[in-house]
């Protein structure tokens, strides 16, 4: 599995270019904290600034609006963090706002956690509902006094995966929590045998 982090930079300045420095300033501690907490160069991936001009609202002395006067540029730049090392993400989102003390401007979220063999769970969860269904149906035939024959049919239902703790809602499309480091996944199958 891999852990996800994405966080913003922001910087607000009179200037385009005083923005930008700041930006490049905040990068660079940003580059370095993350390199000290063990996150690979290559784990970490920023990318373009934006730069949106800041606007405030002007009123005449009446109170009525009169327009809107430019206040300067907010700039921001998003930056992932992808890495292997599950912890390491999980502390550096956690601890990552304490730049906010060396002057970076950053907005942290919470990380997703991915799992990377889903298809390897998804073929054991076939195979066990398969087998149970087997169970259950040779039990309902032989309280019928009838023996299970074939398989008459087999669909599948949805993939629903959940956080491990977590009251969620099962989706008719099915569920793919990603905040959940720990999950639960989920298959329901419908299987109909012939009796004989």
């Amino acid at each position: 599995g891999f852990g996800v982090v994405l966080q913003n930079l922001f910087a607000e300045a009179q200037n385009v270019e005083a923005g930008y420095a700041q930006i490049e300033s905040s990068k660079k501690k940003v580059y370095d904290y993350l390199l000290s907490k063990g996150i690979a160069a290559d784990a970490v991936v920023f990318q373009f600034v934006n730069v949106n001009k800041q606007y405030e609202p002007v009123y005449s002395a009446n109170g009525s609006w009169a327009g809107q006067r430019f206040t300067g540029y907010r700039l921001s730049q998003g930056f992932t963090v992808e890495s292997k090392s599950v912890d390491a993400v999980e502390n550096v989102s956690r601890e990552i706002s304490s730049l906010i003390a060396q002057g970076v401007s950053i907005e942290a979220m919470q990380p997703d956690y991915y799992y990377t063999k889903l298809d390897d769970v998804k073929l054991s969860l076939i195979e066990k509902a398969s087998a149970d269904a087997r169970v259950r149906a040779e039990k309902i035939a032989v309280n019928a006094g009838a023996k299970l024959g074939g398989v008459a049919s087999a669909r599948m239902g949805v993939f629903q995966i959940t956080g491990a703790n977590t009251n969620e809602e099962f989706s008719a499309g099915g569920s793919f929590n990603t905040a959940s480091r720990q999950k639960k996944a989920r298959i329901t199958m419908r299987i109909e045998y012939r009796v004989k």
